[in-house]
């Protein structure tokens, strides 16, 4: 019960970390919603993810694990439909320049963007359980 309340809290807590980083990623509610999403994220990275893991392993040996980010869009997709204070639209990204460095601005659509979101998702909740951990 410990384990699915910090899971909970985190995923939450990274849904608004998305919320402030990437312009695409929309939630309107306020603090119920992220709680809620934090649930339903939960709940369906614990439940369903397996299943999808285990339906694409074919998928997922011939193409060395990529799929597997294939399995990450499919559970957002069904957060935002779960939730419906959740919104992932395309966005574009307005570049960066420091010290001689530049990245341009890229458009991501809304495969990309929930890909991006996905990827994040799972940096930021892996960075928060490093945390816990030392």
């Amino acid at each position: 019960m410990k384990g699915f309340l910090r899971n909970v809290l985190f995923n939450a807590f990274s849904i608004f970390l998305l919320t402030q980083i990437i312009g695409g990623v929309k939630v309107t509610g306020g603090l119920p919603t992220y709680l809620f999403g934090g649930i339903a994220l939960t709940v369906l990275l614990v439940f369903l993810k397996p299943i999808l893991n285990i339906l694409s392993l074919p998928f997922n040996i011939i193409t060395l694990g990529l799929f597997s980010f294939v399995t990450n869009i499919i559970i957002f997709y069904l957060l935002t439909v779960i939730v419906p204070g959740i919104n992932i639209t395309a966005f574009t990204f307005p570049g960066l320049s420091y010290s001689g460095f530049v990245i341009p601005s890229f458009y991501f659509n809304v495969i990309f963007a929930f890909l991006i979101v996905a990827f994040l998702q799972s940096l930021i909740v892996s960075f928060l359980t490093w945390l816990i951990k030392k």
